[in-house]
């Protein structure tokens, strides 16, 4: 039997056209077909974020996320400078609103310099030379942080890859054969040696359809945010960010400007009630049931009630979100707030409720899975797509 591609790569977001990428810049002759949903790439995590190019500050030394996420922004930027994307370093700082937070912000400081990164701690007076209208007793500014046009960095890796792209194609089965797999979606099969899964938000789904048990699930979060009114965007230069706090597993609400002008608040981290569910009207049965039944779900809950109470409290009140960005920005009003888009983190959870911290592949018999892609995948989306591309010609070159 013929093969339509070697490699099918199932998922049209940033990771999955940068793991085609990868493969036509290490073996031009790789025939690559990327299969989409969605009708356009780029539709959901990689379309849906606030275009930050991070510097891996958050990161624990060793990890994925803090080498991927160094070596891709430098990366990125460079190859936004190269195919004249939109791209802007603005540097960023991290605020501390209390004493309580000194110790923390001192040992993110310290995580930076281990990175590499331009980092410099501030009091008030250096504070006000980046960021004249913020709160805080002391800051920490991060000169390699910046902003980018995400959707426009997808796009580039796709017409770069020479990949077929193949949009509006539901996987709906795949079938691991002795020489290959077949996918089959809702408009034709698809014959390829290798599958790369980077299905994002439905990954897990994707690699129980070709029998891999990936032994997490993916529990989606919805990312509200907000958009500044003008009289308060001009409040704002760049990327204002909390201290984080260690022990709830996001960022917290921060401030960031975009390329165009705009400043956005949030994200509010709150339960999706669908895998795309953009907003609380949003629900899918199934993908509730999913949720609901898996243990560790639960068991998230139970570990981060009183922090998931206080997040949803503010995603019910417009009062409590302005309340949360005046800790960064006291001279924003409740009525500075303008609705803004909300996006959704494809967060992989582990049955004991363990939230995974660290991207996560997984292989078997010609399939590679990307279990585990939430920010910063984006910013790192280069050197992931070259690791996922690596174990797919590895993969490749066994068959």
């Amino acid at each position: 039997m013929g093969f339509d591609a070697e490699v099918v790569v199932v998922g049209g977001g940033i990771v999955g056209l940068s793991t085609a990428y990868a493969i036509s810049r290490a073996d031009p002759g790789v025939r690559v077909i990327v299969l989409e949903k969605e009708t356009g790439l780029a539709a959901h995590q990689t379309g849906r974020n606030s275009g930050v190019v991070h510097s891996g500050l958050y990161y624990r030394p060793g990890s994925l996320k803090a080498r991927f996420a160094v070596e891709g922004g430098r990366e990125l930027a460079a190859f936004c400078r190269e195919h004249g994307l939109p791209y802007r370093e603005t540097g960023k700082l991290v605020l501390a609103t209390t004493s309580a937070e000194l110790p923390r912000l001192h040992a993110l400081a310290q995580r930076g310099r281990e990175h590499g990164l331009p980092v410099r701690e501030l009091g008030p007076a250096g504070m006000a030379e980046y960021e004249p209208h913020v709160a805080g007793i002391a800051a920490l500014h991060v000169g390699s942080t910046g902003i980018c046009d995400y959707p426009a960095v997808a796009a580039a890796y796709a017409a770069l890859s020479g990949a077929q792209l193949r949009t509006g194609n539901t996987v709906t089965g795949i079938a691991r054969r002795a020489d290959g797999v077949t996918v089959g979606t809702t408009l034709a099969e698809v014959r390829a040696r290798v599958l790369v899964n980077c299905a994002g938000l439905h990954s897990d789904r994707i690699a129980r359809l070709a029998g891999d048990e990936p032994g997490v699930r993916i529990v989606p979060f919805r990312g509200e945010y907000v958009e500044l009114a003008p009289r308060a965007r001009e409040l704002v230069r760049g990327l204002v960010y909390p201290v984080p706090d260690p022990a709830f597993p996001f960022l917290g609400v921060h401030l960031t400007r975009d390329l165009h002008g705009g400043v956005h608040a949030g994200p509010n981290a709150v339960p999706a009630l669908a895998r795309e569910g953009y907003d609380w009207r949003a629900i899918s049965p199934r993908d509730l049931a999913g949720t609901l039944g898996w243990p560790g779900a639960w068991r998230l809950g139970a570990r981060h009630w009183r922090a998931e109470t206080a997040e949803l409290h503010r995603s019910l009140s417009r009062r409590a979100f302005a309340r949360e960005v005046q800790r960064l920005l006291p001279d924003c009003a409740e009525a500075d707030l303008r609705p803004a888009p909300a996006g959704v983190r494809a967060q992989a959870v582990g049955r004991d409720g363990s939230l995974l911290d660290d991207f996560a592949f997984a292989e078997a018999p010609r399939t590679v899975h990307v279990l585990n892609a939430p920010s910063p995948a984006a910013t790192a989306s280069l050197p992931i797509g070259r690791e996922v591309a690596r174990r797919a010609l590895t993969a490749l070159a066994a068959a």
